[in-house]
C-alpha cells in the first residue's frame, strides 16, 4: 500500500504561476487529508538517495518531454512506482507516447475515492512489471547457461569421439563428482578448451 509519496515539481511549471495551474498546495491538502503523506521537491534540487529511502512513490509533474528522462534517473536510485501528473502545462504537446516508464497517471482534479484506485493501480503495475523484469533476468540467465552446456558438450563430443548425448553424460557426471552446478563445469571446459586453442 502506497502511503509516502514525493512530488517533485517541474520549477518552469511553477514559475509560470500557481493561479494558472491548479495548485499544488491544494493538491498536497487533498492528499494528506485523505490519509497520505507527500513531500514536496522541485526539479532543481538534487535527487538523492536520502530523499528517496522513505518514499513509497513518486508523483512527477514534469512536462512530457522530461518524464521518461526523470523515470531513468529516480529508478537508478530506487525502484519505486512512478505516477505522472497530467495538466496542460505537463502535457505541452499532443504526441502520445507509449514508453513513458510510468505505473500510473493522475489529474489535479481528480477526486479522493480516484486517486486511491489510480495509486492501487499503480502500485499493482509496478510489482507485476517488478515481476516481469525479474523473470526476464532468470530467463537470460537460463539461456546464456545453455549456451556454455551446449558448446561443452560439442567439445567434449568432438574431443572423445562420442555423441552429444553421451557428452551431455560425462558432463553430469563430471558435475556431480565435482559438487559443482552443471554451468559451471561447462564455462571451466569451454574456456580451459578456449585457452588451448590460442
Amino acid at each position: 500500500m502506497l502511503q509516502y509519496f514525493l512530488l517533485i515539481n517541474d520549477s518552469n511549471v511553477l514559475e509560470m504561476g500557481e493561479k494558472k495551474v491548479n495548485s499544488t498546495s491544494n493538491f498536497i491538502e487533498t492528499l494528506n487529508t485523505i490519509g497520505y503523506r507527500v513531500q514536496s521537491i522541485t526539479t532543481q534540487n538534487i535527487i538523492e538517495k536520502k530523499v528517496l529511502n522513505p518514499i513509497d512513490a513518486v508523483i512527477l509533474r514534469v512536462r512530457i518531454s522530461d518524464l521518461f528522462q526523470w523515470t531513468q534517473k529516480i529508478i537508478s536510485i530506487k525502484d519505486v512506482p512512478l505516477i505522472w501528473w497530467c495538466d496542460s502545462y505537463t502535457s505541452d504537446n499532443d504526441e502520445c507516447k507509449l514508453n513513458l516508464g510510468i505505473d500510473g497517471m493522475i489529474f489535479p482534479q481528480m477526486e479522493p475515492a480516484k486517486l486511491h484506485w489510480c495509486f492501487q493501480l499503480s502500485a499493482n503495475h509496478h510489482q507485476l512489471k517488478t515481476q516481469w523484469k525479474k523473470e526476464r533476468q532468470q530467463l537470460l540467465f537460463k539461456l546464456e547457461e545453455r549456451k556454455w552446456i551446449e558448446q561443452a558438450k560439442g567439445i567434449i563430443s568432438k574431443m572423445k569421439n562420442i555423441p552429444e548425448a553421451e557428452a551431455y553424460d560425462f558432463l553430469r557426471k563430471q558435475a556431480m563428482n565435482d559438487r559443482k552446478r552443471l554451468a559451471d563445469v561447462a564455462i571451466s571446459i569451454v574456456k580451459v578448451h578456449q585457452l588451448l586453442n590460442e
